[in-house]
């Protein structure tokens, strides 16, 4: 595999992180893996929420943190996994089933089930900045999700 390919985005509001997120759930496809970093409070439900309404998923969308993994259907079927209170990184829940499945799958705090996910998928680090400002940096392992980041990068060259 080619080496992993990095962007970096920044908005200034929780609204233009959404818009940024709903640009990748437009551009989604059937087994489309993405990890999600940050501090608490850092914003990975905020991109989660534009990424399902981005798939056209309506209702609301919230994190998994009690329950690992919440189920939305849209355009594609949106699996939401917060994977924090994994007690074993090699407790098996299915995540084959997940990953490499008809849906599009979105991983909060990945690296509990770090060799659990698969080679090919988008790393996303949320950092804070000042009031409601985030960095976004995506990591792209694999063309697919290199496509995605440049499609990603042309649509939001203003931010």
């Amino acid at each position: 595999m080619r080496d992993a390919q990095t962007y970096t985005f920044h908005t200034r509001s929780m609204q233009e992180t959404q818009e940024l997120a709903e640009s990748v759930g437009r551009l989604v496809e059937p087994g489309d893996v993405f990890t999600l970093t940050g501090d608490l409070g850092a914003g990975k439900t905020t991109f989660t929420q534009g990424l399902a309404r981005g798939m056209d998923i309506s209702g609301v969308v919230n994190s998994p943190t009690f329950t690992i993994i919440k189920e939305y259907m849209g355009r594609l079927p949106l699996y939401h996994m917060d994977v924090y209170r994994m007690e074993d990184e090699l407790e098996d829940l299915g995540f084959d089933e997940y990953f490499y499945g008809d849906g599009v799958t979105v991983v909060e705090w990945p690296q509990m089930i770090a060799e659990q996910l698969p080679a090919e998928r988008c790393e996303i680090a949320i950092t804070r900045g000042e009031g409601d400002e985030r960095t976004l940096i995506f990591t792209a392992y694999g063309r697919r999700y290199e496509i995605v980041c440049e499609a990603i990068k042309n649509d939001h060259s203003g931010n």
